[in-house]
């Protein structure tokens, strides 16, 4: 028999105490960001997202996250499928690598293309005399949050792959089928909750991404800032309302996030209950 001690009151105590929290630390925040942005009111929210810079900041975030967040989405497929599916040498190795950006600083995430790629980095002087810059360009920017963003796609995909096993793949198989009609007819369809789920996250840090970004971008308006970025030098400049109206977009795609998250994952719950009552 299994011991169960019940004090009155510590239930109550304790959701009081998540949500007193919770309140301090993001509602408080969240809800600070949309009341400065609509200080002015509406026109005074909309001026300082018409501006070029505001724009430009925009485009080049929405052109960072469509190039890095399809080609995570790749390899995270790729990763999942070859952890899960198959036994090599080096697998705990492929894994920790996989991880090393959730433990380090993304300040470092985009100090290692400097050092790589900046002009007194390894290949900089070599890819300047080519023509090719890197660094303080869309493609450092792109770089720098490939990195940061790497887990989040093959994370989301290889405990369910590994729970999946591949008794469906080797039946396709042995029914004659090859190797990309199996991955489309057989693992896509398995995975695809999952993958939009992962997708969904990785886009969301790709869009708010500042430390690694931060260091490559060289933080010349117009060309090289991000969302992020742009908040930040207008919060320096003491722009508080075009701050904030900045910060609100960043905060809507976090709710906007979160909103389809939650949907994504009742949903993916729903196929796993199903998948283990067959």
């Amino acid at each position: 028999m299994r011991a169960r001690i019940e004090l009155p009151g510590i239930a109550p105590l304790l959701v009081l105490a998540a949500v007193a929290v919770l309140t301090v630390l993001i509602l408080l925040p969240l809800g600070t960001v949309f009341v400065e942005a609509f200080r002015n009111g509406l026109e005074g929210y909309l001026e300082p997202l018409r501006e070029p810079d505001a724009w430009a900041a925009i485009r080049l975030t929405l052109t960072v996250a469509a190039i890095s967040v399809p080609l995570n989405a790749v390899f995270g497929v790729a990763a999942a499928w070859a952890i899960a599916k198959f036994e090599f040498k080096g697998k705990s190795f492929l894994l920790a690598l996989i991880d090393l950006p959730f433990s380090i600083s993304p300040v470092i995430s985009g100090l290692v293309w400097v050092l790589l790629f900046g002009a007194h980095g390894w290949f900089g002087p070599q890819l300047e005399a080519a023509g090719i810059k890197v660094i303080f360009t869309t493609t450092g920017l792109v770089l720098a949050t490939l990195l940061v963003t790497l887990p989040f796609v093959a994370r989301e995909l290889i405990p369910l792959m590994q729970e999946q096993g591949s008794d469906e793949e080797a039946a396709a198989i042995t029914l004659g089928a090859g190797g990309f009609t199996t991955f489309f007819r057989v693992t896509l369809p398995n995975i695809r909750w999952a993958l939009l789920y992962g997708v969904l996250l990785c886009n969301a840090r790709a869009m708010g991404e500042f430390g690694a970004v931060s260091v490559v971008s060289g933080h010349i308006r117009g060309l090289t800032n991000t969302l992020p970025l742009h908040v930040e030098i207008l919060y320096n400049e003491y722009d508080f309302v075009g701050a904030f109206a900045a910060a609100s977009l960043l905060a809507g795609l976090g709710l906007v996030t979160l909103i389809v998250k939650t949907g994504l994952e009742l949903r993916y719950a729903g196929e796993l209950r199903a998948m283990r009552r067959h």
